[in-house]
């Protein structure tokens, strides 16, 4: 029965950088003196050989209200038929209890698209104007 053998020069040993001329030969694959072939060598990030980096050139201008943003979850009408039963109030905590609003930062508004049957009292959630309305047709209250 014949051995399978690999091809020669199929596999090559790993190199292993920076552990002595004995791992590759004389600079180890490191190029001829300078920083990086030292072993702790090179630039920190953002460093451009002593010119003014980038990020101090740049001016920084302006005011951002991004920390202040307040994130809104749509959720739709469906989504509370399908989850809520008959006469259960529907506010943050519940919203979370059953997966609809997820984050710890964000608020919900519930919004019109498509039908509600049951009885729900909405406390505290953000609504739009149709959504109410179809609310309050089903014999539901908002709060």
């Amino acid at each position: 029965m014949a051995q399978i053998v690999k091809p020669e020069g199929s596999t090559k040993k790993k190199t292993i950088v920076g552990r002595g001329a004995s791992s590759k030969g004389r600079a180890c694959g490191r190029g001829h003196d300078g920083q990086n072939s030292r072993s702790g060598g090179g630039v920190r990030l953002g460093f451009e050989g002593g010119q003014m980096p980038l990020y101090r050139r740049v001016a920084r201008r302006g005011f951002s209200n991004a920390p202040f943003k307040v994130t809104y979850q749509a959720i739709g009408l469906v989504d509370l038929e399908n989850v809520y039963e008959e006469g259960e109030v529907v506010n943050d905590a519940s919203l979370r209890e059953k997966g609809l609003l997820k984050g710890k930062e964000s608020l919900a508004k519930i919004l019109s698209n498509g039908e509600i049957t049951k009885k729900l009292t909405v406390e505290g959630v953000k609504l739009s104007k149709s959504a109410s309305e179809k609310i309050t047709a089903a014999g539901g209250q908002v709060k």
